[in-house]
């Protein structure tokens, strides 16, 4: 059983993922100056969603979504609703991977094929995998506390904030700031691994107070990024910078370090592992808790499909398509099907609750 404070490390650490890196130029795209009322809306929007997601684990007390969906809607329908949740995982750890050795490629090794950056994450991954969930949970808390550094980085710019980029407030529609908090999705997903994770607690009365902790710990600093973004870069520079926020590491010049975004690319290697490597164990352990499947054996066949499918992804606009449509998806995924779940949940209560009433 894991402490349930670690719970904090393990959200925060997954929100905060690939999409930080340039999450301001989508947002921007659609709500212009209004950007981080977007970031503000999708983290009330995320605590509701979490809120709904922690009351529908303590009903069953001390199952995952597995056992929930095979409850809910019985064995064969139970498992096709498993078998999505396991490829929603697969898909969220290529998403990491694929965009990660996209920026590593992009800014740094040019020459080295993604094929071999795909492997050598992959092993990273299945050795962590195979230590089991407490290995990752460790590496989780460690990330956190070591990236604690880069904070400092994102100071930089602040001594060139324009203040008057933020005026006239509500500047765009509510439609279109509407659209912003939709494409933050892809950026703060991750909270939803609490489905699997849930039943390693062993404090389930505090899973509230971390969770949302982490969630409005996330919340600020994607809240800071996007007002320094908007504070320091122009509209044009906004929309045409991919990833703004390795953009602004970029300005950073100390007397020993020369391009401190190698640094922070670098180190975001630390990042996005666990996240990987969480996806993927909750893929393994959906395969054990429906399918009665080896975990070790199924470790090694979804790295191996990871792998293959990463080979396909070797464009820029196959990477930028692939992203558009998994935010879709994910966004039914975390932040409607959970509002379904726990509707489905309270009546399946109910209805039990009055049958052992008529016993």
């Amino acid at each position: 059983m894991l402490s349930t404070f670690l719970l904090f490390f393990i959200i925060h650490d997954i929100q905060v993922g690939i999409g930080i890196q340039g999450f301001q130029r989508i947002i921007f795209l659609e709500a212009k100056h209004d950007a981080w009322i977007s970031v503000i809306l999708s983290g009330i929007l995320t605590h509701l969603i979490v809120f709904m997601i922690i009351k529908t684990l303590q009903v069953y007390g001390s199952s995952d979504i597995y056992g929930i969906h095979h409850d809910i809607y019985g064995k064969w329908v139970g498992r096709m609703m498993n078998s999505l949740y396991i490829l929603y995982c697969l898909l969220t750890s290529l998403v990491i991977m694929k965009n990660y050795i996209e920026v590593i490629q992009t800014w740094m090794f040019p020459q080295v094929p993604s094929w071999f950056f795909s492997i050598s994450l992959l092993l990273i991954v299945v050795y962590g995998v195979t230590g089991g969930v407490r290995v990752i949970v460790g590496v989780c808390f460690f990330n956190v506390i070591l990236s604690i550094w880069m904070l400092g980085l994102i100071g930089f710019p602040i001594r060139y904030f324009d203040y008057t980029s933020f005026l006239p407030i509500l500047e765009s529609n509510i439609p279109a700031i509407l659209k912003g908090t939709f494409k933050m999705t892809f950026t703060v997903v991750g909270f939803e691994i609490l489905y699997a994770i849930y039943p390693h607690l062993n404090e389930k009365k505090k899973v509230q107070k971390f969770a949302h902790l982490a969630i409005a710990t996330t919340t600020i600093l994607y809240l800071l990024l996007i007002l320094i973004a908007i504070a320091y870069l122009s509209s044009g520079q906004l929309e045409k910078s991919i990833w703004v926020t390795l953009s602004l590491f970029k300005i950073v010049k100390l007397p020993f370090i020369e391009r401190m975004e190698y640094i922070a690319i670098a180190f975001w290697m630390l990042i996005i592992i666990p996240n990987i490597m969480l996806y993927l164990w909750a893929a393994v352990r959906g395969m054990n808790r429906t399918f009665n499947a080896k975990e070790f054996h199924f470790i090694w066949i979804f790295s191996l499909i990871l792998f293959i499918s990463s080979l396909f992804l070797n464009t820029r606009q196959k990477i930028n398509n692939f992203n558009d449509t998994f935010a879709i998806a994910a966004f039914y995924l975390t932040y409607c099907y959970p509002i379904i779940l726990f509707v489905f949940v309270l009546i399946k209560k109910k209805v039990k609750g009055s049958k052992e009433k008529q016993i």
